[in-house]
């Protein structure tokens, strides 16, 4: 297998644009994707395209990737369609990781693209309602209300978590209002703007222990990564950031079963040779606050039961000792679906970088990406783990 270079990024802001459709967006996210590679669309020679929500929000099935990217160059490549739901792009991403490792591709283009806004919103959240088996009971503990199926099904798993560990809705809080500092220093999130834990504890209830900042929102937007060989890379400008690990698990509907994010952050450490305590940064899947606090512990990057004592450190905070979701987030970056997972990875290519401004983590040189979607059996779908290095 060969070594793999991110060699280009390109992202759009996400937010509510009900003005915009996938076409916009994917050739905004293409185009400064190629740009900061130096390449042109004629040198791509494989794509790989993650979108989750399509065919229920905007109607358009089966052939998404040459619909949204007919006008970007593109055309007449060999296009893959990927859905999986929240991890459709970092999906691609393992892909596009392995075209390019076996030798098959010397430069792929991976994007993540969705638009989740509609002028009727039962129709974006109808959308996540079919992102579970619609023939499994739902979980033990579930309490159906909020008008969100994932965010009653997050609930359930935050008081789980809080008869557990102790912890309470301000430690939550607590997770928003890093976020939301995060957000505010990064000018393509969506939400920019910093709040308070009475603030976040005062927000309208969704789903208790839930209040309306602690759950991430439906937004829009695109995401674009050109992922080369190093014999291309070595002919571009660009800094080389190597793709260390990739890895994919699928929950167990029988058997012994684990966390899906536990055992895709182990095989992604064996592959990379590295482990937790040699993360600088970290982006991970918060698309409600608990799930940050439950992955700390997912991805080791504290003991168990450790997650209350490491959000009330500081030390995942911006400046802190391992960055968690500089770029704020899925609560305040944005969660449009398809694009979520590219966007956690550009994120930290940034920090590679030392282009992050002011959410730089200072001499970072190992990052990791945890993304996942969907339900089945009481656990996520599927979840995502990518590391890369300097």
């Amino acid at each position: 297998m060969r070594d793999v270079i991110v060699s280009g990024v390109g992202m759009t802001a996400f937010g509510k644009f009900l003005d915009r459709n996938l076409k916009s967006l994917s050739e905004e996210a293409v185009a400064l994707a190629l740009k900061d590679a130096g390449i042109t669309a004629d040198q791509v020679e494989q794509v790989v395209f993650g979108n989750a929500a399509a065919g229920v929000v905007t109607g358009q099935e089966m052939i998404r990737a040459q619909s949204s990217l007919r006008n970007t160059g593109l055309d007449g490549a060999p296009m893959f369609n990927i859905e999986n739901a929240c991890a459709s792009s970092s999906s691609g991403f393992h892909l596009g990781w392995l075209m390019v490792a076996s030798g098959q591709a010397d430069c792929v283009l991976v994007m993540g693209s969705e638009k989740l806004t509609h002028e009727d919103k039962a129709v974006s959240f109808g959308a996540f309602q079919r992102a579970v088996d619609l023939e499994e009971p739902l979980p033990e503990g579930y309490k159906s209300g909020s008008g969100s199926l994932f965010m009653d099904l997050y609930a359930a798993k935050a008081r789980k978590w809080m008869e557990a560990t102790g912890g309470g809705a301000e430690d939550f809080a607590r997770v928003v209002v890093k976020s939301r500092h995060a957000g505010s220093l990064n000018p393509i999130a969506q939400f920019r703007k910093e709040t308070s834990i009475e603030e976040v504890m005062e927000s309208r209830m969704i789903s208790d222990p839930l209040t309306l900042f602690m759950c991430s929102s439906i937004g829009d937007g695109a995401a674009a990564i050109v992922l080369t060989s190093e014999a291309f890379a070595n002919k571009l400008s660009t800094p080389k950031i190597r793709v260390r690990a990739s890895s994919v698990v699928s929950a167990k509907a029988h058997g012994e079963r684990d966390l899906v994010a536990v055992s895709a952050s182990r095989k992604a450490y064996e592959m990379a040779g590295l482990g937790p305590q040699d993360l600088d940064v970290v982006e991970l899947h918060d698309a409600s606050a608990p799930a940050e606090l439950i992955h700390y512990e997912n991805l080791g990057l504290c003991e168990p039961g450790g997650a209350i004592d490491l959000i009330r450190s500081g030390d995942t905070a911006i400046g802190g000792r391992i960055p968690v979701n500089p770029s704020g987030g899925l609560l305040s970056r944005g969660h449009p679906i398809g694009a979520t997972g590219a966007g956690q990875i550009i994120e930290l290519v940034h920090h590679l970088r030392g282009t992050a401004g002011k959410r730089q983590k200072e001499g970072a040189k190992v990052a990791l990406a945890e993304n996942n979607g969907g339900q089945l059996a009481g656990d996520s779908a599927i979840a995502v783990v990518t590391i890369l290095s300097v």
